[in-house]
C-alpha cells in the first residue's frame, strides 16, 4: 500500500485485492427512496420517503381545487388544513393581488369541486393581506360569493380572523347593491341562512343602500321591516315608481308567499311553473308529489337537477322511457349548459356512482336507477373536461392503487382519491390511441399489473374495478422500471398519486433518467397530484417533469400542451 491510501477501501479476495465501490452506498443515480438524492433539495414526505416539497403557489392550486377535507392516510384533516392555510397565508404576504386573482380564476372557471377551499382563501385574503391585499379580497367577493350560502361561508371564514370593519362591512353590502334585484329576491328565498347566518343579520349589519324601490323592499324584509314575504309584496306594489321597469319581483315573491299557505297540489304546480321558484322554496310536505317534482324539473338549475336525480327516481318522477328522464338525459348531453353551470367532473362522478348504487351514501333511502340517466351521466362526466383532445403520444398511465390512495379521500366528496385516478384513466383512455394502463403498488410479486380498463367501460365499472384491487406500499418508480424491463417504448408517463412514495431502492426522477438513457427516448413524466399535501416526485429542476392537480377540469389541457 501506498503512504496515506485508506485500506478500507481494499479488500482481498482470495489473495487478490479489490476496490470497494462506495457508489453502492452514495450515488446521483440511484438512491433508496428512503434516503435523499445527493445533491438536491428532498425532504421527506408523510411516509418516510424523500420527494420535493412543492412551492407556496402549486401548494395554493392543490388546496383551491382539492381541499384537505378528510385529510390523507398519513396526516389528519386538522394538520392537512393548518398546512394548507399556512401554504395560502405566505402566498398572500408574497404578492396579495396575485394570490387573490388566482382564487377568483380557479373559483370562476369551476376547476374545484367544491367553493369552499376558494371562499376559505379569499377570507384568509381580506384578513391576512396588506391593504391593498384586502382591497382586492373584498372587491372580489361578488365573483367568488356568487350565491347566498357562498356569502354566509365567506362571513363565517373571515370572522374567524377579524372583525367587522369598515371594508368588511363594504363588502357585503356590495354584495346586495351589485346583484340585479329580480336575483337578489330569487337568493333570499332560495338561501335564505346558512352557517349561524341569516340574510337579515348581514343586511342589519352591512347596511347595503338600495338604489330601487324594488331593491329596498327586498332589503326591508330581509332586515326584518315588513315582516314576511307577503308584506314585501305588498310593499313593492307600493313603492314601485314609474321609471322603475317592471321586472316581476314583486309576483315572484308574492308568489312565494302564497306557496307558503296554500294547501292545493295543483296550485303548488301552478305557482312553481309560472315563477319559477326552486325547491327550496317549496314547503317540505309537497317534496313527495311526482307532480310538483315535475314542475321544479322545468326550470331546475344543472347542479341541483345532478343532485336530485335520485329523489326524482324515488317519488317515481324519473322511470325508464319517460318524459322526465328524456329530458335529464338532453340536458346532461349539453356541453354549454354544464359549462356555464360550472359542473365539475367529481360531482357527476359522485352522482353516477350514488345513482347507479341505488342507495344513499347516508339514510335508508333506496330506488331502481334508470338505465338511461346512468348512461347520459357517463357521457356528461367526459363533457365536465375542458379540451380533452389528444396528444398523439405514446403513453404509460400508472395508477398508484396503494392502500394510502385508498385511505385518502377528496374533499367531501366519499370519493377516494383511487376511485378518481380511475376516473382519470378513462378520460386518457378515450381519448388517446396509444396508451397503456396499469397500477402499481410497492414490491413483490404483482407491483405492476397491466390493469383491464377499455375506453367502452363506463365509469361506476372502473371505480368498482379498482376499488378491489390488492395493495400495498408505495413505489412510485415502478413505472418506469417497468417500461425499461418490457422494453415499453414510450413518449409520456402520467403517474396518478399521492406522492407517498418510500417502498423502492430508486427514485421516480432517477428512474425516469435511467429510462432515457437505456431507451434513447426524451420521455416525459406527468405527475397527478391526488392530495393536497406539500410533496412531489416531479424534480423542480428537470424540464421534462410536471407537476398537476390530479381532478382539476383542465388537467386535459395542460397534460396536452406539456407532452405535445
Amino acid at each position: 500500500m501506498f503512504p496515506g491510501d485508506d485500506s478500507s477501501s481494499t479488500r482481498f479476495v482470495r489473495g487478490e485485492a479489490t476496490v470497494t465501490d462506495y457508489t453502492k452506498h452514495f450515488s446521483e443515480r440511484q438512491t433508496p427512496q428512503s434516503e435523499p438524492i445527493p445533491f438536491t433539495a428532498q425532504v421527506p414526505n408523510s411516509a418516510g420517503g424523500f420527494v420535493w416539497a412543492v412551492n407556496d403557489w402549486t401548494r395554493l392550486d392543490r388546496f383551491l381545487i382539492l381541499g384537505s377535507e378528510g385529510g390523507s392516510y398519513y396526516i389528519a384533516e386538522r394538520a392537512l388544513t393548518v398546512e394548507n392555510a399556512e401554504a395560502v397565508v405566505r402566498c398572500i404576504q408574497a404578492d396579495g393581488r396575485r394570490a387573490v386573482a388566482r382564487i377568483v380564476e380557479v373559483s370562476r372557471a369551476g376547476r374545484a369541486p367544491k367553493n369552499d377551499p376558494a371562499i376559505f382563501a379569499l377570507a384568509l385574503a381580506a384578513s391576512k393581506g396588506d391593504l391593498p391585499t384586502r382591497q382586492a379580497a373584498f372587491a372580489a367577493v361578488p365573483e367568488v360569493c356568487r350565491i347566498g350560502t357562498h356569502l354566509f361561508h365567506f362571513v363565517r371564514d373571515a370572522q374567524a380572523f377579524r372583525g367587522w370593519g369598515g371594508g368588511f362591512k363594504r363588502a357585503v353590502a356590495h354584495w346586495y347593491e351589485s346583484m340585479p334585484a329580480d336575483r337578489l329576491a330569487y337568493q333570499a328565498i332560495k338561501y335564505q341562512q346558512r352557517d349561524g347566518w341569516s340574510h337579515r343579520d348581514l343586511v342589519r349589519l352591512s347596511h347595503p343602500t338600495p338604489d330601487s324601490p324594488v331593491r329596498e323592499a327586498v332589503l326591508r324584509w330581509r332586515a326584518g321591516a315588513p315582516r314576511g314575504p307577503k308584506a314585501l309584496a305588498e310593499r313593492i306594489r307600493h313603492r314601485r315608481r314609474e321609471l322603475c321597469p317592471a321586472d316581476g319581483t314583486d309576483a315572484l315573491l308574492a308568489a312565494f308567499a302564497r306557496l307558503q299557505a296554500t294547501t292545493d297540489e295543483a296550485e303548488v304546480v301552478r305557482l312553481v311553473t309560472s315563477h319559477r321558484l326552486p325547491r327550496e322554496a317549496v314547503p317540505s310536505q309537497w317534496l313527495t308529489a311526482p307532480a310538483v317534482w315535475e314542475a321544479l324539473l322545468e326550470d331546475m338549475p344543472m347542479t341541483a337537477m345532478v343532485r336530485n336525480l335520485a329523489t326524482m327516481t324515488r317519488v317515481g318522477l324519473l322511470a325508464p322511457l319517460s318524459a322526465a328522464a328524456k329530458k335529464v338525459a338532453e340536458e346532461l348531453a349539453d356541453r354549454e349548459r354544464i359549462r356555464t353551470a360550472r359542473v365539475h367532473p367529481l360531482a357527476i362522478l359522485l352522482a353516477l356512482r350514488t345513482y347507479a348504487g341505488g342507495r344513499g351514501i347516508r339514510g335508508q333511502n333506496t330506488w331502481t336507477p334508470v338505465q338511461s340517466i346512468c348512461d347520459a351521466l357517463d357521457g356528461a362526466f367526459y363533457l365536465t373536461f375542458e379540451n380533452a383532445e389528444a396528444t398523439g403520444k405514446r403513453l404509460v398511465l400508472a395508477l398508484d392503487v396503494s392502500g394510502s390512495m385508498g385511505a385518502a379521500f377528496i374533499g367531501q366528496s366519499g370519493l377516494s382519491a383511487r376511485e378518481a385516478a380511475a376516473a382519470m384513466a378513462l378520460v386518457i383512455a378515450n381519448t388517446e390511441r396509444e396508451h397503456v394502463i396499469i397500477g402499481f403498488t410497492g414490491g413483490g410479486p404483482g407491483a405492476v399489473s397491466p390493469l383491464a380498463i377499455t375506453p367502452k367501460m363506463r365509469l361506476d365499472q372502473v371505480t368498482s374495478y379498482t376499488a378491489h384491487l390488492p395493495f400495498g406500499g408505495t413505489d412510485c418508480a415502478l413505472p418506469m422500471l417497468w417500461a425499461e424491463a418490457q422494453r415499453i417504448q414510450a413518449d409520456g408517463f402520467l403517474i396518478v398519486t399521492d406522492s407517498e412514495t418510500w417502498a423502492g431502492s430508486i427514485h421516480p426522477s432517477q428512474a425516469l433518467r435511467q429510462y432515457r438513457r437505456t431507451t434513447g427516448i426524451p420521455a416525459k413524466l406527468v405527475v397527478l397530484a391526488m392530495t393536497s399535501n406539500n410533496f412531489t416526485i416531479a424534480d423542480p429542476q428537470d424540464a421534462g417533469m410536471m407537476d398537476c392537480v390530479g381532478f382539476d377540469a383542465a388537467v386535459p389541457a395542460v397534460i396536452r400542451d406539456f407532452l405535445a
